[in-house]
């Protein structure tokens, strides 16, 4: 047997009797070769434990097949549900996933886009917690897909989204047509077209039914700590305030849970007194008690959908899709209304 550290791929040539380029042609599956020799040359490959150099390979061929993924929070259940469906997506095709985790810190987000642009990967897919995608970092200009985020500094960016305008629209609506006369919203104090869509959406279902909008029932949350802990510490800080609702939207599952247990910490009966309506469809909002009815995410469907777009990109066919793709959302009525 040769020396597994040293062999190489004339090497390979030479143990199977066949030229360099057809061994080139059997490991990349590329070109023609009859199966016998594609049998004789990889039974050598496997008895050799011969590996590519992928790092050479990429600098060869301007293609590295693998992609990068960067992700405000992993350990979001949202998220890291996404983050699976595109890591099978390109595993499927022949393709190796870099996951990203950016803690939502913009500045180790755009230090993962350097990262990435060295690593030569041939794609990434944005699941940004910022508004603009720190392009002044990158070297090469390869594709780039967004999921949840219009970014701000660029008009022709490719992006999936859910349709959160109408989410916050059928939360409220659920709420009022449930009798709801004053409807506090649980949402997070940023400029993100997520947030903002979501919180349009809770304003129109007031005005459709002539309903007064309160600024004081808007509760723009920091997000400096975990969803779940700010919004139950806020509602209990409203109750003992003696502010007035009947009915919660919070714009996640982790805030319509923190209300939940606030509320009935202080004996306060849901949904006899308060209803509350959550956004995403992760499983808090199915296993709590009781469960909350919420605004599901179609994750599998928003996963694909930008897998594919960035697929296409790469492999240099023409999207016959649209550059802004927006998934419809559902309302999944539990017990909390």
């Amino acid at each position: 047997m040769v020396n597994k550290k040293k062999i190489s791929i004339k090497q390979i040539a030479a143990l199977s009797n066949v030229s360099v380029a057809t061994v080139s042609r059997v490991i990349n599956n590329n070109g023609r070769f009859s199966e016998e020799t594609g049998k004789r040359v990889m039974d050598v490959i496997k008895e050799n434990d011969y590996t590519v150099n992928m790092t050479a390979k990429s600098l060869r061929v301007n293609k590295s097949k693998t992609i990068g993924m960067i992700v405000p929070d992993i350990s979001n259940e949202f998220f890291s549900t996404v983050v699976l469906e595109i890591e099978k997506f390109f595993f499927d095709r022949g393709y190796s996933v870099f996951i990203c985790n950016a803690s939502q810190n913009d500045l180790k987000e755009a230090e993962y886009f350097r990262s990435l642009d060295s690593k030569l990967v041939d794609g990434i897919i944005c699941i940004s917690g910022r508004e603009d995608i720190p392009l002044d970092v990158m070297k090469r200009n390869i594709p780039i897909v967004c999921i949840d985020r219009k970014p701000k500094n660029d008009n022709n960016a490719i992006y999936v989204e859910s349709d959160h305008y109408l989410g916050g629209f059928m939360a409220t609506e659920e709420l009022i047509q449930k009798g709801c006369k004053h409807i506090l919203t649980l949402t997070k104090s940023n400029s993100l077209s997520v947030t903002n869509q979501r919180l349009e959406g809770y304003k129109d279902a007031l005005r459709k039914y002539n309903y007064t909008i309160n600024p004081h029932l808007i509760i723009k949350l920091s997000g400096n700590r975990p969803s779940f802990e700010e919004a139950r510490d806020t509602v209990t800080y409203l109750i003992k305030k003696g502010i007035e609702f009947d009915g919660i939207f919070a714009t996640n599952d982790w805030r319509a849970h923190g209300a939940l247990v606030a509320l009935q910490q202080n004996k306060i009966p849901v949904p006899e007194k308060v209803k509350i309506v959550g956004f995403d469809g992760i499983s808090v909002s199915k296993y709590c008690n009781p469960p909350i009815t919420t605004i599901n995410q179609d994750k599998k469907t928003i996963a694909l959908e930008a897998a594919d777009l960035l697929y296409t990109l790469i492999i240099g066919e023409k999207i016959s899709k649209p550059k802004h793709i927006i998934i419809p959302v559902s309302l999944i009525v539990r017990s909390t209304t």
